[in-house]
């Protein structure tokens, strides 16, 4: 669920930093859903599959004990990098190709890990939240989302 409170809490700071500044709209969204809902997200995300392991696999679904919830830690913990800096770097010469990258990664990322859940989901019937939930949901339409807003600014 904290994949949908981030999205909107990106959404309310993009618009009140759209609507007390002279930034243009779509660059604004962009640069808060990459740095809170992909940052802050993935941040959050590496805490969980690296600090409590056991619990995420099974909030998803999955075995506990795997060494590979370690692996997709540091890749959530790459991935939270890449946002925060992405947002960091909003006023920047290099901004466009850091984004350009960023989202590249997210959305490898995030397909990649929707493409699995839709897998076990269909193959597997695991319908608990973490594998059929909002997250399933997020990792199919935030690449979306971020193309849009990036091909629009």
């Amino acid at each position: 669920m904290y994949v949908v409170y981030l999205a909107v809490i990106a959404v309310v700071c993009a618009f009140l930093n759209w609507i007390f500044t002279d930034a243009t709209f779509f660059a604004t969204l962009l640069a808060w859903l990459l740095g809170v809902q992909v940052g802050l997200g993935a941040l959050w995300a590496f805490l969980g599959h690296y600090y409590k392991s056991d619990q995420v696999a099974a909030y998803i679904g999955w075995r506990p004990g795997s060494p590979f919830q370690k692996e997709i830690a540091f890749a959530n913990l790459a991935l939270g990098g890449c946002g925060v800096l992405a947002f960091g770097l909003r006023h920047s010469p290099l901004r466009d190709g850091f984004w350009l990258a960023t989202i590249l990664f997210a959305t490898f990322f995030l397909v990649g890990a929707f493409t699995v859940h839709a897998a076990d989901l269909r193959v597997g019937g695991t319908q608990k939240p973490g594998n059929a939930g909002p997250v399933f949901f997020a990792d199919i339409c935030m690449p979306v989302v971020l193309w849009v807003l990036y091909l629009f600014i």
